[in-house]
């Protein structure tokens, strides 16, 4: 079986200059993990939940912060730090651009290549997902996922 046999040819894609508010949008949206960055129809980078959830580490103590909901309220009493500078934190995290996050060497594959080469291609580099490239132009995606999928129909 060939990649082009179970890629998803619809990709959805982010831009370099969209926010990291407007690419969970999409993520969300689309019910994806992640997307490929296209710039003018070239690919420059690949974007993931990864990604964006490493905006919410706290560097001092190297753990994600995602406040439950009582530390939304008992963190600013606690520690005496304001609301407003609660959500101007998250809110700085929104506006970051998707290109000084992304991660710009991206592992693609052919739509002639083997479902076991894509495979093997995403365990040994540990990715999700592999856009499908042809003529320098993105022409699929697939994920572990269609890889499951596909596997399961022969």
């Amino acid at each position: 079986m060939k990649v082009k046999d179970i890629m998803n040819p619809n990709v959805v894609f982010c831009k370099p200059d969209n926010t990291v508010r407007e690419t969970a949008k999409i993520l969300r949206e689309n019910n994806i993990s992640g997307a490929p960055v296209l710039e003018n129809d070239e690919l420059v980078g690949i974007i993931s939940e990864g990604d964006l959830l490493k905006l919410l580490i706290i560097p001092e103590k190297g753990e994600l912060w995602l406040p439950s909901p009582f530390e939304v309220i008992e963190v600013p009493i606690r520690e005496l730090l304001s609301w407003d500078d609660t959500k101007k934190m998250l809110s700085d995290v929104g506006s970051i651009r998707v290109e000084e996050i992304m991660t710009k060497n991206v592992h693609t594959i052919s739509p002639e290549a083997s479902v076991e080469e894509a495979s093997e291609h995403m365990v040994r580099h540990k990715i999700n997902r592999l856009p499908i490239t042809e003529n320098n132009h993105v022409v699929g995606i697939i994920t572990r996922g269609d890889i499951i999928e596909g596997l399961a129909k022969l």
